[in-house]
């Protein structure tokens, strides 16, 4: 595996987009862990389309936490409906256009093509749809349906970012903790499958789909 590397010299913000407010910090939260401690004057917007009540709530509390080395974070939190996105797609798409002229990413980070739930797959299309000429970085969400692909780009992280990431998702989630999914063991194995997939010094990796990339452009 040829590692080639973000362009982390040149990075100065990142645009983070999740459907639900968990999908961020398990699709990219240790990459984002590892991001900020190694360029704290990166800014991030962390995007979280379908969040109301205490979802909301924790969506806002958990950003808080992983971007607290972060130069400057902006968090929104939208209230379209869990389950219906196919349904409002219009209006999510008004809303990207809407932020698209507001922000300026370097590093677009969003769910993958290939993701049963109807909620990430158009979050998905839209954010390809919306900025097509950035560098995009579509991250897994393991779930009941059995999804997960074969991601070919990857960010080994620190087992001390692995477990951060996991603690801020048991902490902040609460509303998640009965799901027979939502544990430790299946945030450590999954990054630490991807890391071996990756090689990864560290033992441990988050994996993603890069659609389009330019080489020494």
């Amino acid at each position: 595996m040829l590692p080639l590397g973000l362009p982390v010299d040149t990075l100065r913000h990142v645009l983070c987009l999740g459907a639900h407010s968990d999908d961020i910090e398990i699709g990219c939260g240790a990459t984002m862990l590892r991001l900020l401690s190694e360029r704290p004057h990166i800014t991030v917007t962390w995007v979280v389309l379908g969040a109301r009540g205490e979802r909301a709530t924790e969506a806002k509390a958990s950003a808080r936490a992983f971007l607290r080395k972060a130069a400057r974070a902006d968090i929104e939190t939208q209230a379209f409906r869990d389950g219906y996105f196919p349904h409002e797609g219009a209006a999510i798409k008004d809303y990207f256009e809407d932020l698209k002229a507001r922000v300026k990413p370097d590093l677009i980070f969003t769910h993958c093509a290939g993701d049963l739930h109807q909620d990430h797959r158009v979050t998905q299309e839209l954010t390809r749809n919306t900025w097509r000429n950035h560098l995009i970085l579509e991250y897994e969400i393991p779930k009941y349906d059995g999804d997960l692909g074969r991601p070919n780009a990857f960010v080994p992280v620190t087992a001390a970012h692995a477990r951060r990431k996991t603690a801020l998702l048991l902490k902040h989630f609460g509303t998640q903790r009965h799901r027979h999914w939502f544990d430790e063991e299946t945030f450590m194995g999954l990054m630490r499958l991807r890391g071996l997939e990756a090689a990864s010094p560290t033992r441990y990796a988050e994996a993603f789909h890069a659609p389009k990339v330019q080489l020494l452009g």
